[in-house]
């Protein structure tokens, strides 16, 4: 355990439930999930780019929500096979939805979902009544584990046509 926070190690085990926190819809609360994300994730390849995805998520949901005129947000961390995290944020909602725009580097703002779509696996979002969702995958490879050597050694001896029978 990392303080009150359980820390999520990636490998070959994996989480059975998404871990959640929620949050006061305020700007003091973007970095404190951005460090809750970070600590879960510690170890994981895709650590940074999963953090300033939060960031993100939780800006706008402040900016342009309900969560940010005096209501929450909740952050959910999650690992659902090896090579794959996942993080959410879930507002209180708001009047549009969200769309990437281009990424313009000179532009002052709007670009932050185009980053986030431009450094994932994928993300998007879905209603959560009476909010909505957005959430981000990052991937990354894992080892395939291969087969026995003595098994394949064994496969190449046989003669064609074999049918059965101890290998040579």
């Amino acid at each position: 355990m990392t303080g009150a926070y359980p820390v999520l190690h990636l490998g070959p085990v994996r989480s059975t439930r998404p871990w959640a926190r929620t949050y006061r819809g305020t700007p003091a609360s973007v970095p404190e999930a951005r460090r809750f994300v970070g600590e879960l994730l510690t170890g994981c390849p895709a650590r940074e780019t999963l953090m300033a995805c939060v960031s993100e998520f939780c800006a706008n949901a402040i900016a342009h929500t309900a969560s940010g005129r005096g209501g929450v947000f909740t952050v959910e961390v999650d690992c659902p096979r090896d090579g794959i995290a996942r993080v959410a944020v879930t507002d209180d909602g708001g009047p549009s939805v969200p769309a990437a725009g281009r990424l313009d580097l000179m532009a002052e703002g709007g670009r932050g979902l185009a980053m986030v779509a431009a450094c994932t696996t994928r993300w998007g979002f879905r209603e959560a009544y009476p909010g909505r969702t957005v959430w981000a995958e990052a991937s990354w490879p894992v080892a395939v584990p291969s087969p026995r050597r003595e098994t394949v050694t064994r496969r190449a001896l046989r003669p064609p046509g074999w049918r059965g029978g101890p290998a040579a």
